[in-house]
């Protein structure tokens, strides 16, 4: 480029003004290709191709099943790359090219992304029928701190949640143990290792096989909105807009 991009650093390199530019610049020619690749499916013969979308458990869980059986019944020869990520990184992969929709917590922030809402979960407490708190048909987060709890990984956007709600009561939770996915923190629950907060609709359906009590979160906060985020809608292609059109009832283009 006939001019220096980098600084060389002792622990790597940094852009220099023109290396800013030159990368200015190059965000705005992926945006432009990925408008002009959009634009030029609309003239493909049939709905084909693949989208590719990052989401959360909670709506993975609850939520994606349904949708995406809907969407292929439309679109049945489109193919659907779905993977499972904290909401952090579901925000961090459209953001940076690597998905084309991101589905994530209202506790992360969205970026740059265009974003629409997209489903509500509710937190509720999940408790062996044995349990004290089991008796309760609904509870305060509060009254769940006393108690040793079972909890996501450190990253999930639900488990900053809490934390953060705890330390807002000068509190702190006490975890028995934290696993990494919805599933492990029911099991651990029924293995009887401590209570669990986690979305309702992740539970209720083998809440009465498993032996658990599910008793909602009375606090406002426990009631949560989903997004649905992407770059630039415009800059989808045909399907990927239509999937954005199904997921959350609003025309992408």
């Amino acid at each position: 480029m006939g001019t220096a991009l980098l600084y060389r650093r002792t622990r790597g390199v940094e852009p220099t003004p023109a290396g800013e530019t030159l990368a200015r610049h190059a965000r705005s020619l992926i945006r432009l290709t990925a408008r002009m690749e959009a634009e030029m499916s609309e003239f493909a013969e049939g709905a084909r191709g693949h989208v590719r979308i990052v989401a959360n458990t909670s709506a993975i869980t609850q939520f994606l099943p349904n949708d995406l059986l809907a969407y292929k019944t439309g679109y049945p020869d489109v193919r659907i790359q779905l993977r499972e990520e904290t909401s952090a990184q579901a925000v961090h992969d459209v953001s940076e090219g690597l998905a084309d929709i991101a589905i994530f917590s209202e506790a992360v922030s969205p970026g740059e992304l265009e974003v629409y809402p997209y489903r509500q979960d509710h937190l509720a407490v999940i408790a062996p029928v044995s349990h004290p708190l089991a008796r309760n048909r609904t509870i305060s987060f509060s009254e769940t701190l006393p108690y040793v709890q079972v909890g996501l990984q450190d990253g999930s956007s639900l488990h900053g949640q809490l934390v953060a709600r705890a330390q807002e009561a000068d509190q702190a939770i006490s975890f028995a143990v934290q696993v990494t996915s919805f599933d492990g923190v029911r099991r651990m629950v029924e293995g009887g290792l401590g209570i669990a907060i986690l979305p309702a609709g992740t539970v209720l359906p083998m809440a009465e096989n498993s032996g658990l009590q599910v008793i909602p979160l009375a606090d406002p906060w426990a009631r949560r909105t989903l997004y649905v985020g992407v770059r630039e809608a415009p800059a989808l292609s045909r399907v990927a807009r239509k999937l954005l059109e199904e997921l959350v009832g609003l025309k992408a283009g």
